[in-house]
């Protein structure tokens, strides 16, 4: 059966049998390996990944199933600009131990931070409570998605800030610099 799913921002069309996972259609036939098998039966969360911006566990659901959608892995969480925020955050705070949750539980970090960038404590543990780490007290994935949180509500505050005065940050450099020239 041909599907065809965005992946990270990228079409592909391909010929998978009906009983092909999800896990194993990103994984075997997109060669993005980021996304890990786990459990199998939707209880650790290490198949996370974005369906059209909502967490689901690829173990469970079929490739065809996501026919038309679009899909983000841990691979499309860096841009080309660098590290997203979240995996900046799980890197400076220690959000990682041992690495097998890690992409599971930053996706789903960041599909709560983008409909709330202010998560409290317990926010982020209902939210990450279908992930499961072995390695960690949950204590330092929580700090890393707050702190994650932390950055896009400063970045966005920054946009709305140069936004609300209509200038680019060169024009406002420019308009400095012919003020200083007035003056003299």
């Amino acid at each position: 059966m041909q599907i065809t799913v965005t992946v990270n921002g990228t079409a592909y069309t391909r010929d998978v049998e009906p009983r092909t996972l999800l896990v194993d259609f990103i994984r075997t036939h997109l060669g993005l390996t980021g996304t890990h098998i786990g459990c199998d039966t939707t209880s650790c969360g290490a198949c996370s990944v974005l369906l059209d911006g909502t967490p689901v566990k690829s173990c469970t659901l079929f490739a065809v199933q996501a026919d038309g959608h679009e899909i983000k892995t841990v691979e499309g969480l860096k841009t080309a600009a660098g590290l997203d925020p979240i995996q900046a955050a799980f890197k400076e705070h220690h959000g990682l131990q041992c690495g097998f949750c890690t992409p599971g539980m930053m996706l789903v970090g960041s599909a709560l931070l983008a409909r709330n960038s202010d998560p409290s404590d317990n926010e982020v543990r209902w939210a990450i409570s279908g992930n499961i780490c072995r390695c960690t007290g949950y204590m330092n994935i929580v700090k890393a998605i707050q702190a994650a949180g932390a950055e896009i509500r400063g970045a966005d505050a920054a946009a709305g800030a140069q936004a609300g005065n209509g200038s680019t940050a060169a024009e406002t450099a420019d308009d400095a610099a012919h003020a200083g020239v007035a003056g003299a």
